[in-house]
């Protein structure tokens, strides 16, 4: 068995989930009530414990990563104001898309700025109308097509459309009066709300090797 490198990573305090009445130590259930430590079995006491030490490297682990975020747009900052003096400019407003490499080329940060769009009440109409096309299409039209926009409308668990989904619906080339308002009333209900900057780091052994991607996602650490 290899040994595993000792984490100096100290997580969040975390209650530990004993509330003392009258001295004697509780725990509280999920209907609120206190329950006596004796009386609570040594297999939930264990995985109580289990989730809160978790939980607390969790918390910790979110706010480096928050600390992470507000050191590589400081630094960027930094940089791009010194480059900026060197050439007698003064930056300002919003910052376009980068890319970073470093000297050797093995290193590279780049930064992409997106829209946020939003969908307005209009999509609701463009919902009715490729409602009214599928149900007389259902007969004569591709599964394919019918997979694309029965998706198209589908909502995630916070109730947001898949934009990406939509963008698949309005370039199927179909000529039907309705299907084209449907299409139209798709554009004047996207509306920018807002923007996201993304950062993404990569690396790799040699200037003539493959970009790798330093990932900071739990799915695919």
């Amino acid at each position: 068995m290899t040994n595993q490198p000792s984490s100096q990573f100290d997580p969040a305090p975390i209650p530990d989930g004993r509330i003392d009445v009258d001295g004697s130590p509780h725990m509280r259930d999920g209907k609120g009530a206190l329950v006596p430590l004796d009386m609570v079995k040594a297999k939930d006491q264990l995985r109580d414990e289990t989730v809160r030490k978790i939980i607390g490297h969790a918390i910790a682990l979110q706010d480096q990563v928050a600390r992470f975020k507000k050191h590589v747009f400081d630094d960027l900052e930094a940089y791009e104001d010194l480059l900026a003096q060197e050439y007698g400019a003064t930056l300002g407003g919003a910052k376009g898309n980068k890319s970073l490499l470093s000297f050797d080329t093995c290193f590279k940060i780049s930064v992409s700025v997106a829209d946020q769009i939003d969908f307005g009440p209009e999509l609701q109409i463009a919902k009715a109308l490729v409602d009214e096309c599928m149900i007389e299409w259902a007969a004569t039209s591709r599964v394919e097509i019918q997979a694309i926009i029965t998706s198209a409308f589908n909502t995630d668990k916070e109730g947001k459309i898949n934009r990406a989904e939509i963008v698949k619906l309005t370039k199927l080339d179909i000529d039907d009066e309705r299907w084209l308002s449907a299409m139209r009333a798709i554009k004047d209900s996207e509306h920018v709300v807002g923007k996201a900057t993304y950062v993404r780091c990569h690396k790799r052994d040699a200037s003539d090797n493959p970009w790798q991607h330093i990932t900071i996602d739990l799915a695919k650490a």
